[in-house]
């Protein structure tokens, strides 16, 4: 095993310190404070660089032990098709890990059901696009009963994902919703002359640079941008509709793009009913008719989960360590348009 060390140097305050990093089995930060004291902060071993994803049980029952298995799969965070990191991180493409560890339970035969945890905004239209395609084709051709279980938030793409499940489960708490499509625009012109950055481009068709950060949208371009908005928008609505015969097709409010609670998505027909992630997995026994399948969690061996509430999702330890976050700055790194709730610009990064 190769080890590295590297040196950091923070600058608060006037102060220059330095900050040790040690990247073995973990990534450490230290840097000194007053006294005696030091500041310590860690992070797991990276995603994507521990092999295969491997069935790890969560429940309680012994690795390795045979019979019926409820596959629980997660999906958490920004749902984007490029891999997420920092600095410090290196995360999985979410479209690349799902797809994984829904090939790795379908080629397990003890796998009688599928659950999957659902905490997220949402993200690209066509990344979560994908997901619900990959999801669609893992139910078709595997036949085993699939219950989507929202956690904390499951709006957006996250909820455009959960339609392909034969049921949705959310906790009483749960956020979901948000069936509307957005993309967000900055106009950094004058942030850019600030930096005596001035833009050059040369183009053919009028059009070629709409929605350019270099300068304001004409009244023409905006009209362009938003018929495309509004055919993905009808894309989100006609999957609703047809996944969920419940939903009331004639009541706008539904598709307009706000969030609802876990009630008032069950009164809606958004969901199907409210509960815990152990009611999911239970009513994932039942569809199964196996009524004493184990939990297991696909994971990386050297990002395993022990609990089936373990938040895997893909982080950079030093954002809290960064003072400014400016809407628009990073905003190129996202696809344009998002089915996602976003209710501050900041989650661009």
């Amino acid at each position: 095993m190769r080890y590295a060390t590297m040196l950091l140097v923070l600058t608060s305050f006037g102060c220059t310190r330095g900050m040790f990093v040690n990247t073995r089995s973990e990534v450490a930060l230290t840097t000194p404070m007053r006294g005696n004291m030091t500041m310590t902060m860690s992070a797991g071993t990276p995603e994507g660089t521990g092999g295969p994803v491997i069935a790890m049980p969560v429940d309680g029952s012994p690795a390795g032990q045979k019979g019926a298995k409820i596959a629980l799969i997660d999906v958490d965070g920004l749902l984007v098709n490029q891999n997420l990191n920092g600095p410090l991180f290196v995360g999985d493409n979410p479209v690349a890990i799902f797809q994984e560890k829904l090939d790795a339970t379908r080629a397990d035969p003890e796998v009688c059901a599928v659950v999957v945890r659902i905490n997220s905004a949402g993200g690209g239209v066509t990344a979560t696009d994908v997901m619900r395609h990959l999801l669609q084709q893992y139910r078709a051709s595997t036949k085993r009963p699939v219950v989507a279980c929202i956690v904390d938030v499951g709006a957006g793409g996250a909820y455009y994902l959960a339609t392909a499940a034969d049921s949705i489960v959310a906790h009483p708490t749960a956020i979901t919703g948000g069936v509307g499509v957005i993309w967000n625009s900055y106009n950094l012109r004058d942030l850019m002359a600030q930096f005596n950055v001035i833009p050059q481009s040369i183009k053919a068709g009028a059009n070629i640079d709409m929605g350019s950060a270099s300068h304001s949208i004409p009244v023409e371009t905006k009209k362009l941008l938003q018929q495309m908005a509004e055919e993905y928008h009808q894309r989100f609505k006609m999957v609703v509709k047809n996944s969920r015969p419940k939903v009331d097709s004639d009541n706008e409010t539904t598709f307009d793009g706000r969030v609802f609670t876990a009630p008032q998505a069950l009164e809606r027909g958004l969901i199907d009913g409210l509960g815990y992630l152990d009611d999911a997995t239970a009513l994932a026994r039942q569809l199964a008719d196996q009524p004493k399948a184990n939990v297991v969690m696909y994971q990386r061996a050297t990002n395993p989960a022990y609990s089936t509430y373990a938040d895997k999702t893909s982080t950079t330890p030093t954002q809290s360590m960064v003072p400014v976050r400016m809407p628009g700055l990073e905003r190129s790194r996202l696809p344009t348009f998002l089915y996602l709730w976003q209710p501050e610009p900041t989650q661009d990064r």
